[in-house]
């Protein structure tokens, strides 16, 4: 089985311009799976909170959520590992 790496994408290009939507602490402030959970590609992982705006971070692929490597109130930046998967 393949296994698939699941990282936090890249921040929208407003935060750097505008920076309002990410003022404040970038955290995980809820997490929407749990190990063993089969999920569609698009799903939901979890809810980031910016400061300003809650913002939902769906997985690019289908699978079996195998681990997790984030919880509820740690900070996350662009690219850190969240999920790994077995692929569907």
């Amino acid at each position: 089985m393949e296994t698939i790496s699941v990282r936090m994408p890249k921040y929208p290009e407003c935060w750097q311009s505008c920076g309002s939507c990410a003022s404040g602490k970038v955290f995980i402030l809820e997490l929407l799976v749990k190990v063993g959970d089969v999920i569609a590609r698009d799903d939901n992982l979890l809810t980031l909170e910016t400061g300003k705006v809650a913002l939902d971070i769906p997985t690019p692929r289908a699978g079996r959520v195998v681990a997790i490597h984030v919880r509820e109130g740690d900070t996350v930046a662009e690219g850190a590992l969240l999920v790994s998967l077995e692929a569907a």
